[in-house]
């Protein structure tokens, strides 16, 4: 989930310091993200989990923007909702990319976003990148290329594909959000809301009779999935939503921004040591390149 665009406060060096470690928190939390998906929901319950996961944030969010999604314009909700409509696209593609590949290869893939985001708008500006971001994005290409292989050169998984394709969706919603004037000034919470919203009634049109219904679902978790299921919504949604606006208020987007691209490496980190993945020569090569390519990108875009 993109970072939240909100104004920020004068910043002292001690107050910045105090803000950095729950921001730093919520990037972790992201990283163990893919993991828990992955370990929660299989091909034919993906549907189902992201009605789950998202339905028990909504309401929540709902009730802490009562009066706020009042105060939005007809034009700030149907732009929140075509917002919606494309964070949808990113949570089907990463949720059925996190199944068909490991949760490694998918907290890394998606960091690419860091990478299309500033050529795409370079693309639309019609502006050249910088030389020095130009390597980074093909250093990071190189690491997906490696990262992929696993012990040879073969062909990328469905789900590295996916994860691709998620990240291409990111970077589209961030545009998107650049772009959409209405929603440029509107309030974060009932955007979000409105948003999220979106993508419970899409997530649930679309498994309308084509698998397990999210309450057969759930009604089969045991505490291990019930314990993913909040973790993703609580922590991941709800709390990591918060913590981000809190944060950007207290110091600014650009510091909290430079926090939360730590995510890859935690989704490494989660795969790796809690999830018995295992990347091979090949594929810690890949890891590396994409972890440097992508914060070399981020200093040499900024």
């Amino acid at each position: 989930m993109s970072t939240v665009a909100v104004p920020g406060a004068a910043v002292t060096p001690r107050r910045a310091r105090h803000t950095d470690l729950p921001v730093l928190l919520v990037a972790v939390v992201w990283g163990a993200s893919y993991l828990a998906a992955k370990d929660i929901t299989t091909a034919g319950t993906v549907l189902a989990v992201l009605v789950l996961r998202f339905a028990l944030a909504v309401p929540f969010l709902a009730l802490a923007a009562r009066r706020s999604l009042r105060a939005l314009t007809g034009a700030q909700w149907r732009g929140a909702a075509l917002l919606g409509l494309i964070l949808s696209g990113i949570f089907l593609l990463e949720t059925y990319g996190v199944v068909h590949t490991s949760a490694t290869n998918a907290g890394l893939i998606i960091s690419l976003t860091m990478i299309f985001t500033p050529l795409a708008e370079a693309a639309v500006t019609r502006t050249r990148p910088a030389s020095s971001f130009l390597g980074a994005a093909a250093l990071s290409v190189l690491g997906v290329v490696l990262l992929t292989q696993g012990g040879g050169f073969t062909r990328p998984s469905l789900g590295d594909l996916l994860m691709l394709l998620a990240a291409l969706a990111r970077t589209l919603h961030v545009l998107a959000m650049s772009r959409i004037r209405a929603v440029q000034d509107a309030d974060p919470l009932p955007l979000t809301t409105v948003q999220l919203g979106t993508g419970v009634a899409v997530f649930a049109a679309l498994s309308a009779g084509t698998g397990p219904t999210p309450w057969a679902t759930a009604a089969g978790f045991g505490v291990r999935e019930w314990a993913g299921l909040l973790f993703l919504s609580v922590l991941c949604t709800l709390v990591a939503f918060f913590v981000q606006m809190w944060a950007v208020r207290r110091t600014s987007p650009s510091r909290v921004s430079l926090l939360l691209g730590t995510e890859p490496l935690w989704a490494t980190a989660a795969g790796l040591a809690l999830g018995g993945e295992r990347l091979g020569v090949l594929g810690l090569a890949g890891g590396a390149l994409v972890l440097v390519g992508t914060a070399w990108g981020r200093r040499a875009a900024g």
